[in-house]
């Protein structure tokens, strides 16, 4: 997963306005009060959106399929950063994809570097990665199965259990993406700081609406545990993906996460018509 911080180095690192937005008075309330239940965020047409969304936040660009390419060490402890969702040679999800690559392909260009992904996991090292692995990674993601394998790894690990969640809580759309992006940058371990304890945070504050609680004040407590847990960690310090991007859509409402959106991350404006 990819931790980007500051706006002058957005690839190489992840302004609290959480508790004034959370004071703002809620507007736009038509969206809310849809009586038949949209589309989740595995919805195609959804999930297009939670890409693009993330992809600001993570490249600073809505170009999301740009990014396979995609690798650097951006200075977090976690050796190279890579691919569509930050995959990460110290934290075991890069390994896990190059194997499953691997696996469906033998003869490719990333299969010689899996002994040291399997020895530096865990750190920042670079040790028998270097100098080769990130121009093969680049030319690796020009081949349609790293692509398709970096797709499916990515729903395996972060979409796919974020959307499972959301809809257990009773979350509709925006509130599936607020679980998917974090778990994209905490993971869904059971450190203080993962998605998991960022929602037993929330749930000690609110109700979702599964437990019979109301959809816009748990996401709220939601956001609230969210930034507090990227406040924890210099690298995330930056709060404007939650700040200036789901809680806009939260005041205007927009539980659906229904388009036209309007947002902005780290200053900069995005718009999805």
């Amino acid at each position: 997963m990819r931790h980007p911080s500051t706006p002058a180095a957005r690839r190489t690192v992840l302004a609290l306005f959480g508790a004034a937005l959370a004071a703002t008075p809620f507007l736009k309330p038509s969206h809310a009060t849809a009586s038949v239940r949209a589309a989740g965020l595995d919805d195609p047409a959804k999930k297009e959106i939670a890409m693009q969304l993330v992809s600001s936040a993570e490249n600073s660009s809505l170009d999301w399929k740009a990014q396979y390419q995609y690798i650097e060490d951006i200075g977090d402890g976690r050796g190279y950063t890579a691919g569509i969702i930050g995959f990460c040679s110290g934290t075991g999800d890069m390994l896990d994809l190059v194997e499953l690559y691997t696996d469906r392909k033998p003869a490719n260009v990333l299969a010689k570097y899996l002994p040291a992904l399997r020895r530096v996991d865990g750190s920042d090292s670079h040790d028998g990665l270097d100098p080769g692995f990130p121009g093969d990674w680049r030319r690796a993601a020009r081949d349609a199965e790293f692509r398709r394998a970096q797709d499916d790894e990515r729903d395996r690990v972060y979409f796919d259990p974020a959307v499972r969640q959301g809809k257990a809580d009773g979350l509709r759309a925006l509130g599936q993406f607020a679980y998917y992006d974090a778990i994209v940058m905490h993971g869904d371990g059971t450190d203080p700081l993962s998605f998991r304890s960022i929602r037993q945070r929330a749930l000690r504050t609110a109700k979702p609406p599964a437990q019979g609680g109301d959809e816009v004040r748990y996401l709220d407590a939601f956001l609230d545990a969210r930034v507090w847990a990227m406040k924890q960690e210099e690298a995330h310090s930056d709060t404007s993906r939650v700040d200036t991007a789901q809680r806009v859509f939260l005041r205007e409402r927009n539980l659906d996460l229904d388009p036209p959106l309007d947002w902005k991350v780290y200053g900069d404006s995005y718009h999805i018509g």
